[in-house]
């Protein structure tokens, strides 16, 4: 919505392998899929009831296995969401993405992620947020995404 458009990104590259790409490095995608309110404030104790789930995606697996140690250490079960290429599972607008999902919802909506639909929700975004008034607060905004990123 407010970068440029990348051709490659259009066409159905994930960001992540893009990003990639661009500095030459190998990139673990992690922490996207969560707000920052969420990360501020949403870290919680291994095995509390309330704990939320972040994927992690990346095609080096010690580096995964480092970056999932991070997440855990901060409060958040950490999810292994495949390789890079499969990072499109959680990209913005997917069922995924900024919904605040415990382990069993977060793998449930990894799953349900239909490769391409996204550029079609992500396209609405502008209007879900401007349903939700000028200061919308953390708890709507994860309803909304809830709602709009649902699978059909």
């Amino acid at each position: 919505m407010r970068d440029p458009h990348i051709a490659e990104i259009d066409d159905g590259l994930p960001e992540s392998v893009w990003v990639s790409n661009q500095i030459g490095r190998r990139v673990i995608k992690a922490f996207n899929n969560i707000l920052a309110a969420t990360l501020a404030d949403g870290g919680r104790p291994v095995g509390a009831p309330d704990r939320i789930a972040a994927a992690v995606a990346g095609d080096d697996e010690a580096q995964k296995r480092i970056v999932m140690g991070i997440v855990d250490e901060v409060g958040f079960d950490p999810i292994d969401s495949g390789s890079l290429d499969d990072s499109w599972r959680q990209q913005p607008s997917t069922p995924v993405y900024c919904c605040d999902w415990n382990v069993e919802e977060t793998r449930k909506a990894l799953a349900q992620a239909v490769k391409g639909k996204a550029a079609a929700t992500r396209d609405k975004l502008p209007e879900q947020f401007a349903a939700l008034g000028p200061n919308p607060k953390h708890a709507d905004v994860i309803a909304s995404n809830r709602e709009n990123n649902a699978p059909a």
